[in-house]
């Protein structure tokens, strides 16, 4: 059986024997020694600038608007993970879409700048599947318009664009440590600042607003990620180079075997170093979409609808239509792609679905 992602698990041994360090401490949370070294080796091999490790990557998109006193209208895209919107309506602001470019399924800055309000405060903008949004274009909508930046970059870990980590653009960066991505921590996130005052502010939202053990600085939540989390982080870290590695060569494979006009591939940005998180297509019509992913379930091979729905349509957040958005979100098809995947499956994918358009 193979699924859309498949959890990279390091040895067994280099596990445990991260773990032991944990137990022989017998300290396992509240930010121990585990934490903070996962948190300097990611600052350090990615030169960015503050980190603050987390139990999951929807926590700091609510941290990030609560830190920002964000309220009224935030604009965003209706092609990411509902986390990213729903996070929104949670922190009692409103979502307002903006649709996205048809080539990298990124949200499009001159739709963000046509949904602009008196209301409007901020943008939450996703690294759709890690590739980098219109950097330049959304912050001077953002100077223009003295609004805050989010970026989801959930996607987006090991990413760099014009040779700055993803994670160093924006008011606040997010990210996603969870098991089926490329780097993980089991269930994980984190948050990143270039400000040191805002670093501050977010760190205390995410450890219940303390200041000492007997003083809070205010409100705050439980956010913070365990020792047993950041274990696995460390066991899996220095694999990280051969994990993109491998998935490089993999969707290279894919791409070089299925482009042939039949289908549409995402355009990555130029000047970025990605990191070939998914290998999405797209068909010429949701009728194709539906029978080759039919055909590839028949053989016991999984892909994943992703994104979809459209957010806009999704009950609750109850947005206009999105004409580009809807129709990548129902002709898109995210094709097995990880680290232990054979390349002789590979080609029995590409098999099947040439034999099925």
């Amino acid at each position: 059986m193979i699924h859309v992602t498949q959890t990279f698990l390091p040895p067994k041994k280099e596990f445990q024997s991260i773990l032991d360090y944990a137990w022989d401490k017998n300290w396992i949370t509240n930010r121990g020694d585990l934490v903070k070294k996962l948190e300097s080796n990611i600052t350090e091999k990615f030169k960015i600038s503050n980190i603050i490790a987390t139990t999951n990557g929807t926590l700091p998109l609510q941290i990030a608007i609560k830190a920002l006193q964000l309220k009224g209208e935030i604009i965003t895209t209706p092609f990411s993970y509902v986390a990213t919107a729903s996070s929104i309506v949670w922190e009692s602001c409103i979502p307002v879409f903006a649709d996205i470019e048809n080539d990298s399924f990124n949200i499009n800055p001159k739709e963000i700048e046509s949904k602009i309000t008196d209301q409007t405060c901020a943008i939450i903008a996703t690294h759709v599947f890690g590739n980098p949004c219109n950097l330049e274009a959304i912050q001077h909508i953002a100077n223009t318009y003295n609004l805050k930046v989010i970026y989801d970059a959930a996607h987006a870990f090991g990413v760099s664009y014009k040779g700055k980590s993803i994670f160093e653009y924006g008011d606040v960066s997010t990210c996603s440590f969870h098991a089926t991505k490329i780097f993980h921590t089991g269930e994980g996130g984190a948050l990143f600042t270039k400000d040191k005052q805002l670093y501050k502010t977010l760190y205390n939202l995410h450890n219940f607003g303390h200041n000492g053990p007997e003083d809070f600085h205010g409100l705050g939540i439980n956010a913070k990620m365990s020792e047993l989390q950041a274990a696995m982080g460390l066991a899996v870290f220095p694999y990280f180079d051969s994990i993109i590695a491998r998935r490089e060569l993999l969707y290279k494979h894919y791409l070089n075997a299925l482009d042939t006009g039949n289908f549409q591939f995402q355009n990555i940005i130029d000047n970025s170093v990605y990191n070939y998180a998914y290998f999405p297509v797209v068909f010429e019509s949701e009728e194709q979409l539906i029978k080759i992913k039919e055909a590839l379930n028949s053989h016991q091979i999984f892909p994943r609808r992703y994104f979809y729905p459209s957010l806009n349509t999704v009950d609750y957040l109850n947005g206009e239509p999105m004409k580009v958005s809807e129709s990548i979100a129902k002709r898109i098809l995210c094709l097995p792609l990880y680290y232990d995947l054979k390349e002789d499956d590979v080609n029995r994918i590409i098999s099947i679905i040439k034999k099925n358009i």
